[in-house]
């Protein structure tokens, strides 16, 4: 198979990588994991809300508990896709 459609199958377009990778382990891994992609868009969104939290607290010198439930229930949120890509990944070895 020519190397330019090995490339494509895997998205990548940078040759020197694609080589890189495969001089040093011998074979270039895709992984599609939808989960990933919703733990960031999750871990945007904590971040946001704790920026937003942190000018409050600057500006008015509170801390309300409706806030820090809301910021605690989305850092679970954000370790339940962490350990659901863990075990995705786990299966792989």
């Amino acid at each position: 198979m020519k190397l330019l459609t090995k490339m494509s199958q895997l998205g990548t377009v940078n040759r020197e990588a694609y080589l890189r990778k495969m001089a040093l382990d011998g074979y270039v891994v895709k992984l599609d994991l939808p989960e990933l992609k919703e733990l960031v868009s999750l871990m945007r969104y904590s971040s946001n809300n704790i920026n937003q939290l942190t000018r409050k607290v600057h500006e008015t010198g509170r801390v309300y508990d409706a806030d820090l439930e809301d910021i605690s229930q989305r850092q679970e949120q954000l370790w339940d896709g962490v350990q659901k890509i863990l075990a995705q990944l786990a299966k792989l070895s």
